[in-house]
């Protein structure tokens, strides 16, 4: 089969293989990455093609085949190899439960040690907690540069106060 013939049956499979490639991936971006890999392979491959078979079953294979390797190397690398003696990390990792409760607590238990704060260091602390710069909170408040860096340090540095005090108890438990 000629190059130009080649070609010429490939542009005709085209729609049915970007087809095929959206119902193996369910994603369009994997799926023309997998009509591209095809394509290239196809290309490289086309002397293996026996003129008289049937050319679209040829496509979907190597297609199919590209797919359920790329498959077999996402699946490979999802997998944990442990080499710990007592197999650690395997015994670890599926039984860890995230529960939200304790740190929920521990959020509003925060907020609550900002609010108590003096204004003067509590606006300027979550102005810069909330993600502004020291620039923007000194030219919003009309206060210079150097004091506003002060005030959220100051601001840090009571909070770390309250924190020592209150979870003081809980420190000494764990020092044991």
């Amino acid at each position: 089969m000629s190059t130009l013939e080649f070609n010429s049956r490939f542009e005709q499979m085209n729609s049915v293989l970007n087809s095929f490639a959206y119902n193996l991936t369910k994603n369009i971006e994997d799926a023309k990455d997998l009509f591209q890999e095809t394509a290239y392979r196809a290309m490289v491959n086309r002397d293996k093609f026996m003129p008289g078979t049937n050319f679209k079953a040829w496509l979907f294979t190597i297609m199919k085949n590209i797919f359920i390797n790329n498959y077999r190397k996402k699946a490979k690398s999802n997998t944990i190899v442990d080499t710990t003696d007592n197999l650690f990390y395997l015994n670890s990792g599926s039984a860890t439960v995230y529960n939200s409760a304790e740190s929920n607590i521990m959020m509003k238990e925060l907020n609550g040690m900002v609010e108590s704060l003096d204004e003067s260091l509590k606006i300027p602390f979550v102005m810069h907690y909330e993600g502004h710069k020291y620039q923007e909170i000194a030219e919003e408040l009309a206060l210079p540069l150097g004091t506003i860096k002060s005030r959220i340090f100051f601001a840090r540095k009571e909070l770390k106060d309250y924190i020592n005090k209150r979870y003081d108890n809980l420190g000494k438990i764990w020092e044991k």
